[in-house]
């Protein structure tokens, strides 16, 4: 069988409505991405049919890769703002009314984001990066609450305080009807497979929370990617998550908590394109391997109980991730409203390989069970 492809269009832009008057449930929030410019965000997709369809039948699609910030958390941050908040501060076309981020999403055929905020308060005093999660996540479960049908969010977390963490977690998922917790690659040079994030993911494991891994990029390797291509990015966001990916394998975190739910951003960076070099690795040279940790599959094995957004940008790079991990761990991501991918879905409807029902699970109906939407 064969999928009926969605019509592109060509791409136009035109500036998005600026408006101080925000929805009161999302009052003073502001869409971004990945490394967030005024002009990016400031552009809309052409429209499209809010409809999406599959051989005629309704797919909802779940975008699990959105970002938004507050307005209220650089308040809170003062000079110790990090820059994604400076478009805040000088450009007005930052505040975003909601209605113009739902316009957005139908013209993207998205009819749900599940969103996340970047952790840029990792580096910040224990305390203070307390009270941006704790206001984050409240205004996350207001505007969820508020557009149930169109936005799921990730929690916050002050990941430099584990048993903290572990706390807001609970406190997100039986509180604030919270979906998991977006968290980045590492937290001050400490690995997530170290011991001390054990309590967090024994609890992660035990509420069913889902992980988001959203790389914070390579600044140790900033020397070396200066230069033409935004490669502290191109290169530095995947290299991050790989690495991350890598240790949770290695170090047997994902044997001792197999029940965790983890999605890794961008296609899960590196990993899925050169995973099998992982299981020559301990034998080629084992001296770079730990004789006291034994893992209990291949290294490669560990890929089918991640999860990955199929940000990839082709076709026939999505067809090997999925070749390599498996269909049921692939879901929709776009990063917006960064433009990284403005018609999401065309790529996988565009994937020869996948058949319409794999389709239909990547759009949306993976998602929609890992969260347990209602339909």
């Amino acid at each position: 069988m064969t999928s009926r492809p969605m019509t592109s269009r060509p791409m136009t832009s035109r500036p998005m409505t600026s408006r101080r008057g925000i929805l009161s449930a999302a009052a003073g929030i502001v869409f971004c991405g990945c490394g967030l410019t005024g002009a990016a965000h400031a552009r809309t997709p052409p429209a499209r049919p809010p409809r999406v369809t599959v051989r005629g039948k309704r797919v909802r699609t779940v975008d699990v890769h959105a970002h938004c910030i507050f307005r209220d958390a650089a308040v809170l941050l003062g000079d110790k703002a990090p820059p994604e908040f400076s478009a805040v501060r000088n450009s007005k076309d930052a505040y975003i009314v909601i209605d113009e981020r739902l316009k957005a999403m139908d013209a993207m055929g998205i009819d749900m984001e599940v969103l996340s905020i970047n952790p840029f308060w990792y580096g910040q005093d224990r305390d203070l990066a307390a009270k941006v999660v704790k206001l984050q996540n409240e205004k996350l479960a207001e505007l969820c609450a508020a557009k149930p049908d169109r936005f799921a969010a990730f929690a916050s977390l002050t990941m430099q305080d584990p048993e903290l963490a572990a706390r807001e977690l609970e406190t997100a998922m039986k509180k604030q009807g919270l979906r998991g917790a977006a968290i980045g690659d590492a937290v001050a040079g400490v690995e997530f497979s170290d011991p001390k994030f054990h309590s967090l993911w024994a609890k992660a494991e035990a509420l069913g929370a889902v992980l988001f891994i959203h790389p914070q990029g390579m600044p140790e390797l900033a020397g070396r990617l200066k230069g033409n291509g935004w490669l502290i990015n191109t290169v530095g966001n995947p290299l991050s998550t790989t690495i991350a990916l890598q240790h949770l394998i290695f170090e047997g975190t994902l044997d001792r908590f197999p029940g965790l739910k983890i999605i890794a951003a961008h296609g899960g960076g590196y990993l899925p394109s050169y995973a099998p070099r992982s299981d020559h690795a301990c034998f080629v040279s084992p001296p770079g391997c730990d004789p006291n940790i034994k893992l209990k599959m291949q290294p490669t094995q560990y890929l089918r109980q991640l999860y990955f957004d199929a940000l990839v940008f082709t076709p026939e790079a999505l067809r090997h991730l999925v070749a390599q991990v498996g269909v049921s761990q692939v879901m929709l991501g776009s990063d917006h409203p960064y433009i990284w991918e403005q018609h999401p879905l065309d790529n996988v409807l565009a994937t020869t390989s996948l058949s319409d029902v794999q389709k239909s699970a990547i759009l949306g109906g993976n998602a929609a069970r890992l969260f347990g939407l209602k339909a």
